[in-house]
């Protein structure tokens, strides 16, 4: 079986690009900015906060965790979710690295 495409690219590249999907859905931004905003562990339900249907809530969160960008602990029959701090931070320096680069004063391009 050939190379899956993710494979001719460097692991930061498609960490890079992991994390830029992240903020590619609104819900995602959505759930992000709930969750900052309580700045605590959020039992409550995000289907009422966000305004979309449980499953697709669920999708998000499930690709929020699956990157390591929050993090959920079970609590009865809820599971309270937060941000993961230190992934949090791993994830800014990653992406400030990478949009912190300077395009040089050349005129002579097109």
């Amino acid at each position: 079986m050939g190379l899956s495409k993710t494979e001719m690219f460097t692991d930061q590249q498609n960490e890079i690009a992991l994390f830029a999907k992240v903020f590619g859905h609104p819900a995602r931004v959505a759930i992000l900015q709930q969750l900052f905003k309580i700045d605590a562990c959020y039992c409550g339900d995000l289907v009422n906060e966000i305004g979309l249907a449980q499953p697709t809530i669920s999708q998000h969160l499930k690709e929020l965790r699956h990157l390591g960008l929050i993090k959920g602990n079970v609590e009865g029959t809820s599971v309270c979710y937060c941000i993961n701090a230190e992934n949090w931070i791993k994830m800014k320096e990653t992406m400030l690295q990478f949009l912190n680069q300077d395009i040089s004063n050349n005129e002579d391009c097109c």
